[in-house]
């Protein structure tokens, strides 16, 4: 069994994006983004679509933003909010599963 334990720095950062995670209705506004792919929507449109609206949007997309989950873009008068932050998504994955049954004691592991 070896200790490959990741530097206290990624880590933390690791706890906080997990965190920002951490509510349901946090979960269900980056889960709509993704759903809409790479044009995002509209602060109004993804409210309609996760419902969740007003300022609690507005808390929760400061929450996912800071995180680096997902990004905002102004047009004009509209704010275009993208779950943009694939790599980052994919890096969390990554981060969990990168040493998956390194310390079990069979040789051969299936997922299912």
């Amino acid at each position: 069994m070896s200790d490959s334990t990741p530097p206290p720095d990624q880590l933390a950062e690791m706890a906080s994006t997990f965190a920002a995670l951490g509510s349901e209705q946090r979960l269900s506004v980056l889960r709509t983004l993704v759903r809409a792919g790479p044009d995002g929507l509209t602060i109004g449109e993804l409210g309609v679509r996760s419902g969740v609206s007003g300022s609690t949007l507005t808390h929760h997309m400061k929450i996912l933003a800071a995180a680096g989950l997902v990004n905002q873009l102004r047009q004009g008068r509209k704010i275009i909010c993208i779950g943009a932050a694939y790599d980052t998504m994919s890096g969390l994955s990554e981060f969990l599963l990168s040493e998956c049954c390194a310390d079990a004691s069979q040789t051969d592991h299936t997922h299912g």
